[in-house]
């Protein structure tokens, strides 16, 4: 057992305040059915947050406390056991009755969560805009169903998401191919790899981003945390060597936090299973708090 001080307030403490008034819903969304390598990704939800008493709620760099940041922990959503074609509709059916609070977090699961997520910020997606921070363009084919690899061309293709709506950051070498880069840039997709960001700087190259989205009145940011370099994310089935730092997610998810447009975040792809002295989890349950302090920043 820690240690209890109150001096020293825990994140799981603070997650589980409760609030009737809530400015900020947790919502965990246990999906791996739709993964194309199996994996135990609707483990993530729950064992992150276990995590979480191993942090404090103080940012200490931006000098930001969470403590008076009202919160609301939903619990998981029973979507675990659904397959890829039922879990999208749960979802979304889910998400749509939520109530309206100004952020929303949601805790994954696999990527397949982003698509329905999206879908559910309104009926009419041609203001809605799409932040990744991803490897992968994620724009397979939907033959094979809405698996993990196909949220963006299932919004593209199937729920009328503008392409021109969507910017991806952190796209890695040896992770895509010619024909999914193609389809993104045929469709507006507004593409910034890894070497933009270490040439650029992860800063710069949001404020290109969200110059993009200009037209955009709401903006979901999906964390998939294959975006970073294997040796940060070794619970990631598809993180690979080249990818970003956890510094530079981190700096980019609290970019993102900080803007007013943005209403959601869904953080996803880590498998507990695949993971080494819970360090994935480690780096989610931080990207979470960042996410959550940049939203107090406003």
């Amino acid at each position: 057992m820690p240690i209890v001080d109150p001096h020293w307030p825990r994140a799981d403490t603070w997650l589980a305040m409760d609030s009737p008034d809530p400015s900020l819903l947790v919502v965990g969304v246990p999906s791996s059915k739709a993964s194309l390598t199996p994996s135990r990704a609707d483990l993530a939800p729950l064992l992150m947050r276990e995590r979480l008493h191993r942090f404090s709620t103080f940012h200490g760099e931006h000098d930001v406390d969470l403590a008076d940041l009202a919160v609301r922990d939903m619990g998981n959503w029973p979507v675990s056991e659904l397959d890829m074609v039922d879990m999208p509709e749960m979802v979304h059916r889910l998400a749509s009755g939520l109530p309206r609070t100004p952020m929303t977090f949601y805790l994954g699961g696999d990527n397949a969560i982003t698509r329905p997520l999206v879908r559910a910020i309104d009926a009419d997606l041609s203001t809605v805009g799409v932040v990744t921070f991803d490897a992968h363009h994620d724009v397979r084919s939907l033959d094979r169903g809405p698996t993990n690899g196909t949220p963006i061309r299932g919004l593209i293709e199937m729920e009328g998401l503008p392409g021109r709506n969507v910017a991806q950051v952190g796209i890695h070498s040896f992770a895509n191919s010619v024909p999914y880069r193609a389809y993104c840039l045929e469709k507006g997709v507004g593409v910034f790899t890894v070497s933009d960001v270490e040439r650029r700087g992860i800063e710069e190259v949001l404020y290109e981003v969200f110059r993009r989205l200009e037209h955009c009145d709401r903006i979901h940011v999906d964390v998939d945390l294959d975006v970073l370099d294997r040796c940060f994310a070794p619970g990631c089935p598809g993180a690979r060597p080249g990818g970003l730092t956890t510094r530079q997610l981190a700096e980019g998810v609290w970019w993102c936090a900080t803007r007013p447009r943005v209403v959601s975040f869904d953080f996803v792809e880590v498998d507990p299973d695949l993971d080494q002295g819970h360090q994935t989890l480690d780096v989610m349950a931080h990207l979470m708090l960042t996410a959550a302090a940049g939203y107090v920043a406003r």
